[in-house]
Parts: structure tokens; sequence; C-alpha cells
């Protein structure tokens, strides 16, 4: 199956502090993923970076969506 999905070291940054670093990932089509983590983890800060809901992030790294990228969107 093809990645839907596909997250290559992102680092995103909340201010001046550094909350992602270097996380990468895949989404097949047809699955189903989670993300686990401790309370502070990052697991909310990956889906909003995804989501593009943090201005101007990822700092580093590519998003992409069914194989074109969606970074900073």
């Amino acid at each position: 199956m093809a990645n839907m999905l596909e997250v290559k070291n992102i680092e995103t940054y909340y201010d001046l502090v550094y909350a992602i670093r270097g996380a990468s990932f895949a989404v097949e089509e047809g699955t189903i993923t989670a993300i686990l983590g401790n309370n502070g983890a990052g697991k909310s800060t990956i889906l909003k970076t995804i989501m593009g809901l943090i201005e101007d992030q990822p700092d580093k790294g590519t998003i992409e969506f069914e194989g074109k990228p969606i970074q900073h969107r």
C-alpha cells in the first residue's frame, strides 16, 4: 500500500521553545495510526503542525499528503 501521509524530520517551535525535534512517521492508506507519549511529549503539537495551525511551522522537515507537500499551508 502507498503512504497517505508522510512526516519527515519535522521540527516545531513555540516562540523560543523547541517543541518537536526530528519527528518522522508514515501512515499507510487503509490503516489506523496512533501517536503515544507522556503529557508534554508533543502529541498535540505534531497534529497541530500537520494541520497547519501553528504559524510558520514546521521550521524544518516535510509533510506530504498523497505525495504532495502540505507544510506551511
